[in-house]
């Protein structure tokens, strides 16, 4: 039978009050907490914090403080990989970046969802669907990135924009919920 962890992973429905996935978010939030503070002073330590917090890491990934994470071992990131201030990564299921993506301050990436039934929602079960962000994409201030979004090669999502939806190679879309605007 598959732990509450492997059901999470795979997207399944799964009990976030498990132990172990408890004790999961516990380890992902001191890392995180210390990477924050590392960051300033001890870029070499943040790094380090930072390969033991995320399930892998390209060359040169640069988060700036404040970092967020349930978990962390479900998020990959590519070489090049930059965040801005205050990004938040709810990854139950994997956030996956390619190489040479560009996040601005506040964007929000959600893996975690729940029933739409109230009965199912309240009786405290949750599941979760995968995001995928391909090379460079740039992903303005303020975006919303939804459970189970694939993001092509060469995107770009302006500030404030609410993806719900795929988004084709080498394309900008704005607003909410989030359409395309321009060829690039």
């Amino acid at each position: 039978m598959p732990s509450e962890r492997e059901k999470m992973v795979s997207g399944e429905m799964y009990d976030p009050e498990d132990a172990d996935l408890r004790d999961a978010h516990r380890r992902a939030r001191r890392l995180a907490d210390e990477y924050n503070r590392a960051i300033i002073d001890d870029e070499d330590r943040a790094l380090e914090l930072l390969t033991e917090l995320f399930g892998s890491t390209g060359e040169n990934p640069y988060i700036e403080p404040d970092l967020r994470c349930d978990y962390g071992f479900n998020i990959h990131v590519g070489d090049e990989f930059f965040a801005n201030a205050n990004c938040v990564f709810l990854d139950v299921c994997p956030i996956e970046f390619g190489d040479d993506c560009m996040l601005g301050p506040a964007v929000q990436v959600y893996t975690a969802t729940h029933p739409v039934d109230a009965e199912e929602r309240t009786a405290g079960l949750e599941y979760g669907k995968p995001v995928t962000v391909g090379d460079r994409a740039w992903i303005g201030g303020n975006a919303v990135l939804n459970p189970g979004v694939t993001i092509g090669d060469g995107v770009v999502i302006g500030s404030g924009a609410v993806v719900t939806e795929d988004v084709p190679d080498d394309v900008m879309v704005a607003g909410n919920p989030a359409e395309i605007v321009k060829e690039l």
